[in-house]
């Protein structure tokens, strides 16, 4: 199992405790210090859409450019923005038995990892 993320997101922090509080053992991915990876975006994307990944609410989005901001209109142009601004795909990612989670609540992660 991996939990992607950046070490210093107060989400990623408590997907984080709330792992270790129930004992599930899991692998880090640090974008900022492994990059993002392109292949899991990139199915995510297909199962999801890339809207469900861009968080556009976050402090990284609102300090893009406006020009960089409007050209993220498809899958294409919104993996080329979370490749080079990592800080803007929500998180964590949670990836278990090809199955994916997006964000952090105790309740979907209970009935997650109940399975």
């Amino acid at each position: 199992m991996k939990l992607y993320g950046i070490p210093n997101c107060t989400t990623v922090k408590k997907a984080r405790a709330w792992l270790e509080e129930h004992d599930i053992p899991y692998e880090f991915h640090d974008y900022k210090k492994q990059g993002v990876p392109a292949d899991m975006l990139l199915k995510l994307m297909g199962r999801l859409g890339w809207e469900a990944l861009v968080n556009r609410n976050g402090p990284t989005w609102r300090k893009l450019p406006d020009a960089t901001k409007t050209q993220v209109k498809d899958a294409k142009s919104a993996l080329a923005v979370m490749q080079e601004n990592s800080s803007v795909i929500k998180r964590p990612i949670v990836e278990r038995d090809d199955q994916y989670r997006i964000g952090f609540s105790e309740a979907d992660y209970a009935a997650f990892f109940k399975k």
